[in-house]
């Protein structure tokens, strides 16, 4: 599989996280996408005519969206992310891919704003962010009340990959996590599955702080 891809963009993350949990190796093909903005030239438009990346190819397939992307490349290598085959799982999975695009959409597209200079309303970029990171907040924070930690069940699906770039870069975007305590845990939760892979920006778990205070059983679990 070829990536195209851009060290800074969480959309590509997202894949190569994927990838090095699947254990896979993806042949990484650099853009550049800022400033050269490579992504809107004629070889990528040929392959994306809507111009953005990441662009992942294999044979004559070709995907243009990442989401499309972790289920491809866990329903080829590593069918375990893509959750049982419960359908309250499957459905639960698919409605966490489609919030992953509500945060790119809001907190992506305020650390594009604050990093890049990219056109925006920040201040309606951060509410919108801010209502988000919230409901993220509460479903996860139910979610330990049930005794798991991760997004669709009791254990890490394609859903934690989709929504766990832009909430760990949020901050990027002038939207701090600290209120967010179950977000953070969760966070952590990820950090620490084995082959996880860091970009700039986010770290590996053993080079975090811990977090203060007393941690449920289930989050010291998870992140072993």
């Amino acid at each position: 599989m070829k990536l195209y891809d851009y060290i800074l963009s969480p959309s590509c993350y997202r894949v190569r996280l994927m990838a090095a949990l699947a254990g896979i190796k993806l042949e990484l093909r650099p853009v550049d996408f800022h400033p050269g903005a490579e992504h809107r030239g004629p070889e990528l438009l040929a392959l994306n005519p809507s111009g953005t990346i990441p662009i992942l190819t294999e044979g004559d397939l070709v995907l243009t969206q990442s989401t499309a992307m972790l289920t491809y490349i866990a329903a080829t290598h590593a069918p375990e992310w893509l959750g049982d085959d419960k359908p309250a799982m499957r459905a639960q999975v698919a409605q966490w891919l489609a919030f992953a695009q509500r945060l790119t959409d809001s907190a992506g597209a305020a650390r594009l704003h604050d990093m890049l200079q990219m056109p925006g309303d920040i201040v309606k970029l951060r509410l919108a962010a801010t209502r988000t990171l919230r409901e993220l907040e509460a479903a996860i924070s139910a979610a330990r009340r049930r005794g798991r930690i991760f997004l669709a069940g009791d254990r890490p699906t394609i859903a934690d990959i989709a929504c766990f770039p832009y909430v760990a870069l949020a901050p990027d975007g002038g939207l701090p996590l600290d209120a967010y305590p179950s977000i953070r845990l969760w966070m952590r939760a990820v950090r620490g599955l084995p082959g996880f892979v860091e970009m700039p920006g986010i770290h590996r778990l053993h080079e975090l702080m811990p977090e203060p205070g007393p941690q449920p059983d289930v989050v010291r679990k998870e992140s072993a």
